[in-house]
């Protein structure tokens, strides 16, 4: 049971953080220095550790989740520094950033399934297939086009400069709205449905 418990947290642990080095290798890629001379290119936990969104948030999630009153968890690791006028294209460059991290939960998604395909006990089998589900929510979530997630990076970067701008000012209520969101329904109207429809493209049923 704690085996069971522990592993699915520390993959989500390091799956928050794969996804932000992803951010800050493809922004080094793109012209901007700054996640790696801030030394956020790596696999060392401590250097991406956010205390409440890596720590305190999945852990009572996950504990929750396993008595059965919510069911998602989520989290999130420190995010990397960028600075887009760094990039060669800012306004181009900025949505392949933002895209990079739900792509690497995409990428970890299809290769955990590919041990789903083993003969393995029920336990390794579920804690894999926990993996799949967590990092799918993690890509769906994380798309959400609600500053700062990262889907506004793709929406600003297809807006004019002026609505581009505008629509950048909801970052400093964009937690607030995915919280009165949630509490509304999203993952359970939204996110879950898009969760189970890439999970049937990747050959896994929830």
């Amino acid at each position: 049971m704690i085996v069971e418990t522990f592993i699915p947290i520390l993959i989500l642990f390091f799956s928050v953080i794969l996804h932000e080095c992803a951010h800050g290798w493809v922004a080094y890629k793109l012209g901007d220095p700054t996640a790696k001379e801030a030394g956020r290119l790596t696999l060392n936990p401590f250097k991406h550790i956010d205390p409440l969104g890596t720590v305190i948030l999945p852990g009572a999630l996950w504990i929750l989740r396993s008595l059965g009153y919510v069911n998602f968890v989520i989290g999130w690791a420190k995010p990397v520094p960028v600075n887009f006028l760094n990039l060669r294209n800012p306004k181009r460059d900025m949505m392949w950033v933002g895209l990079a991290g739900p792509g690497m939960n995409i990428i970890l998604a299809i290769f955990f399934y590919q041990f789903l395909r083993f003969d393995l006990s029920y336990g390794y089998y579920k804690m894999l297939e926990e993996a799949v589900f967590l990092n799918l929510v993690l890509a769906v979530f994380n798309l959400t086009p609600i500053p700062p997630l990262d889907g506004s990076r793709f929406v600003s970067s297809l807006l004019p400069k002026k609505m581009a701008l505008a629509y950048s000012q909801l970052e400093a209520m964009g937690i607030l709205i995915v919280i009165i969101l949630i509490n509304l329904g999203l993952f359970e109207k939204i996110i879950l449905p898009l969760v189970v429809l890439l999970g049937r493209i990747i050959g896994i049923e929830f």
